[in-house]
């Protein structure tokens, strides 16, 4: 699932509305209490015989309750959210760079979106999963120069950079990304990026909360 599966994403709004009580922090008037956002949650019952369909695909047999996360979202779109779901697995699940390095190019693009506390808080946790230590997502986190890391992990960050601030890459940058993971993984790489952009845009339009946690500093580009 994007973002986070269900029974980790359940866990987390229970902690963010348990964090809000603790903190006495008040959600703006428009957010729901069920979902954190501007939205009220999909019932399987609400959508048509497709939908249910879909829904069904993506909660799994066990499923109680609504769909959480991205999915959540996307639902309202019946074939949105299964679109939704089969991009994210074709570029990690199913993707040649491996886990840390997924992790790595989706902590650059929320981050460089400066847009879901959501996704970053979810995904910092992965990545230390994955192998990253906590200075290289540091540097991602306080925007600072990726000098003496590895050139692949600095390679990463700065094709992201390059490509969220300029809104282009340059052609010795895209050399490199081809020389370092082909020109498969380089095309994967874009994917996680923009798959996880959307997804930050996704969450920032709707507002998801996340009390508790503290709100990471504005990048300097």
């Amino acid at each position: 699932m994007i973002c986070f599966p269900q029974t980790a994403m359940k866990t987390l709004l229970s902690i963010s509305i348990l964090s809000a009580i603790s903190f006495g922090q008040t959600p703006p008037a428009d957010i729901n209490a069920t979902t954190l956002t501007r939205l009220p949650p999909v019932q399987r019952q609400d959508l048509d015989a497709d939908g249910q369909k879909i829904f069904d695909s993506l909660a799994g047999p066990n499923n109680q309750g609504p769909l959480r996360g991205i999915l959540g979202l996307g639902i309202y779109d019946p074939k949105l959210a299964e679109a939704l779901h089969l991009l994210h697995d074709s570029v990690t699940k199913y993707g040649t760079l491996g886990n840390r390095v997924d992790e790595l190019a989706i902590l650059v693009a929320t981050r460089e979106e400066q847009m879901s506390l959501n996704e970053w808080y979810g995904h910092e946790t992965s990545a230390l999963k994955a192998g990253l230590d906590q200075s290289i997502i540091d540097v991602v986190k306080f925007g600072k120069e990726p000098t003496g890391l590895d050139a692949k992990d600095a390679l990463v960050i700065r094709f992201g950079r390059e490509w969220f601030r300029d809104r282009h890459v340059t052609s010795e940058t895209f050399a490199k990304a081809v020389e370092a993971f082909g020109q498969r993984g380089t095309v994967e790489l874009i994917g996680v990026m923009g798959d996880y952009a959307m997804v930050a845009m996704m969450l920032q339009a709707v507002d998801q909360q996340l009390p508790g946690r503290p709100a990471l500093p504005t990048l300097k580009k």
